[in-house]
């Protein structure tokens, strides 16, 4: 018995200082390009599911049926939501393109059969995911909500969704609100970018004007003279809270 107990610590010992060795060493690759193995994901999104399965499961459900709770929602989660989960007639976004593990298109599970989880994610967030913790700046009768809005929203087309949007009063929640950027009809939407945004071809505005003559006077000058001073950059925030420059 004694060896058994021997033979078992010194195992485990040698196993910590192997695993100890490799994170030191700097073998693991935590880039988000890189997925997990088949099995360390599957781990990990067991661990995942039951957390939030256990700490949901004493959660009152309010009414999801109504309907100023459902538009107040919509206004939320068109403010704060679709970059990531995207929405009706919006397509992929650069972050839900680029984040790992990717967030889930909502428009697709909506509340995936279990508010009270829905509503434990959004309060809480869930670690290295990307997915925030509303609850720090959100009460919870907002919450639910974006909650009975994605019980709706699997059932809605794009006209359906800009029309909940339109009706719901837009981004609020009690105070404490900032400016979202918001994804809607851009990235390859389909719908043509509007001035100061991305440019939907990527050609000079200048191109198709003829050349202007020698020491005559340009469409950029002031009184005669030339303006030199270049534009000032402009600059938006991601719903991730991360600031996109867009130069010019």
């Amino acid at each position: 018995m004694k060896r058994t107990i021997k033979t078992l610590a010194i195992t485990g010992t040698v196993t910590a200082v192997a695993v100890a060795g490799v994170v030191y060493a700097g073998l693991v690759n935590v880039g988000a390009d890189d997925p997990h193995f088949a099995a360390v994901h599957a781990l990990l999104a067991t661990a995942r599911d039951r957390s939030i399965e256990v700490r949901a499961r004493n959660i009152e459900v309010p009414n999801l049926n109504d309907e100023a709770l459902i538009r107040a929602g919509a206004g939320n989660y068109n403010s704060m939501c679709i970059g990531c989960h995207l929405a009706p007639g919006v397509a992929e976004t650069e972050l839900s393109q680029s984040l790992y593990p990717a967030p889930p298109n909502l428009t697709k599970v909506g509340v995936d059969g279990s508010p009270s989880a829905a509503f434990w994610i959004i309060k809480h967030g869930i670690k290295s995911t990307g997915m925030p913790a509303w609850g720090k700046s959100m009460s919870d009768p907002y919450i639910w909500g974006i909650v009975a809005f994605l019980q709706q929203l699997p059932t809605l087309d794009a006209e359906k969704y800009r029309a909940l949007v339109a009706s719901s009063g837009g981004h609020q929640h009690g105070g404490g609100e900032t400016k979202m950027h918001n994804h809607e009809g851009q990235h390859g939407s389909g719908k043509p970018a509007s001035a100061g945004q991305h440019g939907a071809s990527g050609e000079d505005h200048h191109a198709g004007q003829p050349a202007e003559a020698e020491g005559g006077a340009s469409h950029h000058d002031s009184d005669g003279a030339r303006n030199e001073a270049a534009p000032a950059p402009k600059t938006h925030t991601h719903a991730d809270g991360k600031e996109h420059v867009h130069e010019g």
